[in-house]
């Protein structure tokens, strides 16, 4: 099996910033594609950013030229820096990552999640 620890996130003002981290654990083998997604009260779940295991990056629109996502291969974390941040940023943010293990093909795994809270 593979863990995701979230950390980071929380309340901050209009115009910040915050950093989320997410590390990855386990019998892992190998990790393909990393993903951020955030989930606002009374709202589906969407994608806001994603770095796949070759380096390519994509962004929701709402948060490009704001966010950044990045990985820590040697130590399996993911990261997403958060700029700028608006009251509509507001969410729950989950990471997401295909991995292997020693013992079973690619699955996909979620962190617990962590809400980030902006302040008008």
């Amino acid at each position: 099996q593979v863990q995701l620890v979230q950390s980071g996130g929380g309340l901050v003002q209009a115009g910040g910033s915050l950093r989320l981290s997410c590390a990855a654990s386990g019998r892992i083998s190998s990790i393909g594609a990393m993903a951020w997604y955030r989930q606002a009260p009374g709202k589906q779940r969407e994608l806001v950013a994603v770095l796949t295991s070759s380096g390519s990056t994509n962004y929701a629109d709402s948060v490009k030229g704001r966010f950044t996502i990045s990985r820590d291969n040697a130590k399996n974390t993911l990261y997403l820096q958060m700029n700028s941040l608006k009251p509509e940023d507001t969410a729950v943010y989950y990471c997401n990552c295909d991995a292997r293990t020693y013992s079973t093909l690619y699955n996909t795994y979620w962190g617990q999640g962590t809400q980030v809270t902006v302040s008008s």
